[in-house]
This record gives C-alpha cells, structure tokens and sequence, in this order.
C-alpha cells in the first residue's frame, strides 16, 4: 500500500511537469506565430515598394553599357569643296619701253604704294633731248610772243605770227612727248602692296611684257572655288563658309561673296568666291578646303552614324528605360535626316534627354537588362 502511494505520487508529478513544459511550448510558439505574421506583413509591404525582383542568375547576366543624353544643337547641311587664295590685286608689272635697267630701287617683301618707282630704264638720250627742246622752246616762246605784241599793234603780217605761234606750239608739243617718254622709263608699282617677286637687275635689257616685278596687295584676298550644279540652288551669296587651310592647320569662318550663274559645260559646276579677312599668315595659290553651309537646323538631334544599325529596312538606335528598379535596353526606330562629319540628324523617333547606349550596343535585345 506504501508502495502503490509513493508511485502514485511519482506519476502526478511527472504528469505536472510535462503538462508544464507542453504549456510554456505552446505559449512560445503563439508568440512566434505572431512575429512571424508581423514580418510576413513588413516583407509584403517592401516588395510592393520595391517592385518585382529578378533572380541574381538574371543580374549576373547584365550588360555593360555605356550612354549619351540627347540635347538640341546646331547642325549644318554643307557642300564640301575644294578652293585656292586668289589677291583682288596680284600684279605682274613690266616696264612700258625697252632699255637697258640702270636702278632697282626695292626688295622683295617690302611695302609700296601706288606710283612708287620700282626701277629705271637708262634715260639719258631722253634726258638730253628734253634739254635742248627746252632751249629751242624759250626761243620759240620769245619770237612768238614778239611776233604777237607787233601783230597786236598792226605791225608785220598775220603769216609771221602764225609761224611763230605754230613754231611754239609744236615745240610744247614735242617736249610733253619727251616728258610722257622719260616717265615711261620709271617702272612704277600700279597698286598699293607688297613686293613679292623681283625678276630684273641691273644691267639687264628690259623690255614691254615682260614680267619685272610681282606686287600683291595682301589685305585683299578671296577664295576662287568651283560647286557642283547639284547645289545651284543651295548655294547663295551670303552663305556662312568655314575655311580650313591644310597648311596653316587653321579654321575660319567666311561668307559667300559672289555665285556664279554660269555651268561649266565639261566639269558641271558652277564658280564661287568667297570673301577672306586681312591676315598675314595667308597667301595666295593657298589651298583651302570650304565647307559651304546652305541650311542649319538650330536644335537638332543628333547621334553617331555609327550607332544607326538597319534591321528589316528599318533604322534604329538603343536607348535605356527604367522598368521597375531596372535598366533595360529599348529599340527605337528612327529617321534620319542628313549626315556630315559622322553625324545625323534624327528627324523621329527619340527625344531630348534620352539616353543612347553608345558602347556595347551590339548584339542587344529589346528589353534586355543593362547596366551603366
């Protein structure tokens, strides 16, 4: 009886310690329960927030790009051609009688002006001859005026008045020949410039036609260049130019001044000059290389033409979008306009501020996932 009082004891407590522990485990399970349906609902709220995830297999597999945000800017429809300096005033002056040089007076490079004797012609016989005119002139001016105060006065006859007055006249005559002869001798510059070639010395027979000297007036320089008459309607007088010149390894800004209405019949082309500033750098029979703008759109768009890729006749370009928290890449048909220096113009398709991937943009797909 002992016995059977002391297991019954042993059980109840048993019983009481496991019906203790199963309570604690329920408790603590409930309360688990309960944060676990807090975070659940956190969890919810930041996936919504966030937007839908891709697996990480997905961003591993992203493409590296590089982009260009589209902006406005200037962009010129141009003719490209070639030209060569020409001076307004590029003078090959030769003497205007035959002798022998006995004065060079200047140097190449130095500065004249208009009427300044470049060199001289042996002009002694004229010399002489000029001075005994004039001797023979004062007397002829002596009997003459003698003859006219008697004729004056009713005295003598009216045929020794004459000869006399003839006899003078003929003598001024002679010696303005002899003057305008002895002027001739005196090679003079035609222009105001600057010495670029001498070509005669001292001692050397000069003679009409004959290149002496080259004097060339730098502060009036234009460009001579010929257009193709696919452009004779573009092209006008007043047309901004820019001027390259290959050897000075310089770029100026001109204008048209003067078009042309005339076809060549062999090269069909039509001429163009274009007006330059005054520089001491250029010179003429210079090359140049013009770029001849005949429209420009202020606030064009415009891309590489090496970005422009065809696929089914259609022309199109890779621009990124945002879908969610992502970047993808997104194929935008296009057209384009016109295209100089690598460039052109997209009349639609895009906008400004989109952003065209500019580096791995081979082998893209439409709404592939990129990364910057």
């Amino acid at each position: 009886m002992k016995s059977l009082t002391t297991r019954t004891i042993v059980f109840f407590a048993l019983t009481t310690i496991v019906l203790t522990g199963c309570g604690d485990n329920e408790s603590k399970l409930a309360k688990l329960k309960a944060k676990q349906e807090t975070l659940a609902k956190e969890i919810a709220a930041l996936e919504k927030e966030m937007g839908p995830q891709i697996p990480d297999s997905t961003i591993v597999r992203m493409k590296e790009i590089g982009v260009a945000e589209l902006a406005p800017r200037r962009f010129d429809y141009y003719v490209q051609t070639q030209g060569m300096v020409e001076s307004e005033e590029n003078i090959l002056v030769s003497a205007k009688s035959m002798g022998v040089i006995s004065g060079v007076y200047v140097k190449e490079g130095q500065n004249v002006v208009k009427g300044q004797v470049l060199a001289q012609i042996d002009n002694a016989i004229t010399v002489r001859s000029i001075d005994e005119l004039k001797a023979s002139l004062d007397l002829a001016t002596t009997v003459y005026n003698r003859q006219k105060s008697l004729w004056d006065q009713k005295i003598g006859t009216e045929i020794q008045y004459l000869q006399a007055k003839n006899n003078k006249e003929s003598l001024e005559k002679r010696l303005a020949t002899l003057n305008e002869q002895l002027d001739m001798s005196k090679i003079k510059s035609p222009i105001n410039g600057t010495v670029d070639a001498v070509n005669i010395k001292i001692g050397e027979n000069a003679s009409p036609g004959a290149p002496a000297f080259r004097v060339i007036n730098t502060n009036d320089l234009k460009i001579a260049a010929k257009v193709s008459e696919a452009y004779v309607v573009d092209i006008k007088k007043g047309n901004t130019v820019k001027v390259t010149f290959p050897a000075l390894n310089k770029t100026i800004e001109a204008r048209v001044s003067f078009v042309g209405r005339n076809i060549d019949p062999l090269s069909r082309s039509f001429p163009v000059e274009i007006e330059l500033p005054s520089s001491a750098d250029l010179r003429p029979s210079m090359t140049a290389v013009l770029k001849i703008v005949f429209q420009s759109e202020p606030n064009a768009l415009t891309v590489p033409i090496n970005l422009v890729q065809e696929i089914n006749g259609q022309k199109i370009i890779y621009v990124t979008e945002m879908e969610g928290n992502q970047l993808i890449a997104r194929r935008k048909i296009i057209e384009i306009g016109g295209v100089y220096d690598n460039l052109a113009e997209v009349k639609s398709g895009v906008k400004a501020g989109d952003k065209v991937i500019t580096v791995g943009y081979q082998g893209l797909n439409d709404g592939e996932f990129v990364k910057i």
